[in-house]
This record gives structure tokens, sequence and C-alpha cells, in this order.
């Protein structure tokens, strides 16, 4: 009997990322392996979100192409937020689907593709289905679904199937306890459960062990860790600190009611800590911050960063903003126009306001047209790449130390992966980048030779000169006296 193979399409958070290395994980149990063409799958997964109307469109219009190109007697699984947002409903709604599964059951889904493979079995046996089944038979199709609507109390823990060697993301809390208007991830996500200290440091050390280098931690509210365990973020990034083998230690997404200045001084004191913080602000306006729940103010926003700056003057800060919320004026919005160069963002996600059901600003009237949102997150847009660009010219001419990724997805002669603040960076290698094919040399070996040349910087940390600077990547050079930053 051939190999299974699973492809699973990610949209979304790092949290879908981070659960899909889940699903490849439990997956790889049940003997499927990963195949990044859908159409030779025999299990297709859309990890699915929510966040956005425009993601969930994205949903139907993959589960629909899947369906017509699906290999025969292949299965279709929904999974991720939208999944656990609309419930087992979908199943009926969307018949092309075999399986479904929502996030706080995630454990169950090689159980579910198993139960699936088994109903399928059964209607050959019975003569339902022929054993090549064909697309479009939704009415004869075995289907599954099982949506949990809460995490178990004890939350297994799973293989996983990790994409990159050397950066892992490691989940330390689930949910989020806040109510903000226009947010559904209370809904999709539940309430916060942080998971042990003791249990995150075994998962790392684990990790240091099998030569990963970097960790992001995950939370939906990460600075919300251990507020119901009795800890905090600040005390775990001391406990985990000392773990030989990771060199760099990141968080992400804060919210600014649970930054506290511990944790600032924390990130500023423990050098395998980078420099680097992702904290939406949503607007500039504080009227508009009280109609999303935010439970904060600007200025209390501007104290954090202020603190932030003065610790750490060259910290890379970068935040989200939603444009046209219902009831934004143009006043107010340009306030988040203006905040965004008073903080000076390195980076900034910008949105138009998405309504999403079982969200009270879903049901408020919205007077502001389509076009005056288009016209506002323009102008956001071009300040925010403006402002991006300007923090960009502090890293011309320094010298970076470069966690390698692997090659650069625009140009495979140079070398990517990010500096110690998260940036991204692209990597001349002198001896390489103007390399030229030898005497009876085609392309495709040429290719093959720059691969080889460059794989062994794979996982390295390098040091670097910055030559170049744009609001979204910086450009390198590779110091050759300088190759190895640790050695």
């Amino acid at each position: 009997m051939p190999p299974k193979k699973v492809f699973i399409e990610t949209l979304g958070c790092q949290m879908n990322l981070a659960d899909t290395e889940r699903m490849l994980g439990m997956l790889d149990e049940i003997d499927y392996s990963p195949t990044d063409n859908q159409n030779e799958a025999d299990l297709a997964i859309l990890n699915s979100c929510s966040i956005r109307e425009h993601a969930v469109h994205k949903m139907h219009s993959y589960i629909g192409k899947w369906d017509k190109n699906r290999k025969p007697g292949s299965l279709i699984a929904l999974a991720g937020c939208v999944a656990q947002q609309e419930g087992e409903k979908l199943i009926r709604d969307i018949r092309t689907i075999d399986i479904l599964v929502g996030t706080h059951n995630i454990h169950r889904l090689p159980d579910l593709v198993l139960e699936a493979e088994r109903k399928r079995r059964t209607n050959i046996e019975n003569g339902v289905l022929g054993a090549e089944e064909n697309r479009g038979m939704h009415f004869q199709r075995a289907q599954v679904a099982e949506i949990w609507e809460a995490l178990p109390e004890d939350i297994p823990e799973v293989p996983i199937h990790r994409k990159s060697k050397y950066h892992a993301w490691v989940n330390i809390i689930y949910g989020c306890n806040y109510k903000c208007t226009y947010c559904i991830v209370p809904k999709t996500r539940g309430e916060q459960r942080s998971r042990p200290i003791a249990e995150i440091k075994k998962e790392i050390q684990q990790l240091a062990d099998e030569g990963f280098k970097e960790i992001m931690l995950l939370g939906q509210n990460v600075d919300g860790y251990g507020l119901d365990i009795g800890t905090s973020l600040a005390q775990l990034l001391r406990e985990i600190h000392p773990v030989n083998g990771i060199e760099r230690i990141k968080f992400l997404t804060s919210h600014p009611c649970d930054m506290t200045y511990e944790l600032i001084e924390t990130v500023a004191e423990l050098p395998k800590v980078s420099k680097y913080f992702h904290i939406p602000i949503q607007a500039g306006n504080d009227e508009v911050l009280r109609r999303m729940a935010r439970r904060y103010t600007r200025a209390r926003y501007m104290e954090l960063i202020s603190y932030i700056r003065k610790l750490m003057p060259e910290a890379t800060i970068t935040g989200d903003i939603i444009v046209g919320f219902p009831g934004e004026t143009h006043e107010q919005f340009m306030d988040s126009v203006s905040v965004v160069r008073e903080i000076g963002y390195d980076a900034c996600n910008t949105a138009v306001y998405s309504p999403r059901p079982y969200t009270p600003a879903a049901d408020w009237d919205d007077p502001i047209s389509a076009a005056e949102k288009n016209d506002r997150i323009r102008l956001l847009n071009a300040v925010c790449t403006e402002v991006a660009e300007e923090r960009a010219k502090r890293y011309l001419d320094t010298v970076q130390e470069v966690l390698i990724e692997g090659l650069s997805q625009r140009n495979p002669r140079r070398l990517m992966g990010r500096i110690a603040d998260n940036k991204t960076t692209n990597i001349d290698v002198p001896s390489i980048t103007d390399a030229s094919p030898r005497p009876g040399e085609s392309e495709e070996e040429l290719n093959a030779r720059i691969y080889k040349d460059l794989e062994p910087y794979f996982g390295q940390t390098v040091k670097v000169k910055i030559t170049k600077a744009n609001p979204w990547a910086l450009r390198a050079e590779l110091q050759k006296s300088l190759c190895y930053a640790h050695s």
C-alpha cells in the first residue's frame, strides 16, 4: 500500500502556523507524510482564519477549488477558527467537507481521520460508493464532525512536525479574556489558559537538544501569561533564559493592558531575549479605543512605549491599527495617523474594519463608506511606510548578527535570515552573488552548485554588514572575516 500524503494550507496568524505543525506531527503517527502538492494528497486540510471576512471568503474559494481537483478517494478537512466559530452546521452547509475539527479538540484529528476512512470503506463495501469515488458526490460522502466548546482541562501533549530546523513556535497561553467589541478570538480560542512553567521549560530544553536556536513564545495575549496560575511572562523568561543552545527568545502578541514595567525591564536585562515588541494599539483616539473596549488610553500606551525607548532606545516596535471602525470620524482617524509618527513603528499591520459574527460591533451602524475607508487606509499605509523606512536607516553600515533561515525567496543566490530585533535580512555572499556557469554547466547545475555552497550557512548565526535598508527588509553583505558570530 503506497504511503498516504497530507497537504495543509494555513491561513491567519502564528497560532495557526503552530497548530499546523501539531497536525502534521499527529498525522505522522497514522502514516500520513507531508506534501506540497494538494492534487496528490490523500488528505487536504484547510487551517482556517476568521479574523477578517476576506479570510473566510478565501476559505470557501480553497474548498471549492480543492473539490474540483481532488484526488479520487481523498478526504478534505476544515480546521481552525472558522470551524470553531460556526460549529458542526458547517458540515451541512459545505457538503464538500469530509472532516470538521475545531481549535479546542485539535488533538482529536487523527481519530477523526481514521473514523472518516472507516466510514468511506464501509460505504464502498455496501455499494454506496465506488472504489474510485467521484468528485461532487457530496450527498453520498461520509462526513465526520467534532467541535468542543472549551479546551480540555488537561491539554494533551502531542507530537510536533517542525517546518524549520532552527526556529520553533512554543505555545505558552491559549485564548483571551478580553472582550474587544470587534474581535472573534474569544469565540474561536476560548478563555485564557496558561501552560505550567515546568512543561514549557521541558519543551524548550528538548528543542535545544534537537539543535533549535530560536524560539517564539506564542499567545493571543502573551503578556497575560501566568495570571491564571500565579506567575508572569517576566518570570517565565527568567526561567527559560539559561537553557543552553537557545540563542534567541521572542514573544508575541502583546496586549497593552497586561504589559508591565517588570516585563520591559526583564527584556532589557536578558541578553538572549530579542528587543522586539509587537503591541497592537488598534486606534490612536481614546473614544474609538473606548468603543473597541480596549481598556487603555493613548496616553497609557505611550507610557509603555516611552519606557521601552528609555531602556532600549533601538528596540524594534511594531503594531496593528484598524481603519474605519464604526463611527470613526475623520479627525479620530487622523489620531491614528499621528500616533504612527509619534511612536515610530518599525512596521505596522493595518486593516479596514471587518464586521465579524458573534461580536457586538457587527450590529452597530457603520456610516463610513467603502470609498472613504479605502482613502483612509491608503493614507495610513503611506505614513506607515514612510516611518518604517526612516526607522530602517539606523541599521545602515552597521554590523548585525543574523540567524540564517535559508535562501531569499526573491533571489536564490542570497541567504535570508533575521537580525536579533526580528528584521528580515537578505544577504549577499561575495563569492556566489556574481557566480556564472562554468564551461558546459547548465543553469540547473549552476543553481545546484550555488545551493550546495550556501547550505552550510543554514542555521548558523553570522555577522553581516547592512548595505541597504527599506521599510520591510534589509540588504547585507556577509563579513568574511567575521563569518560565525559565536565561533
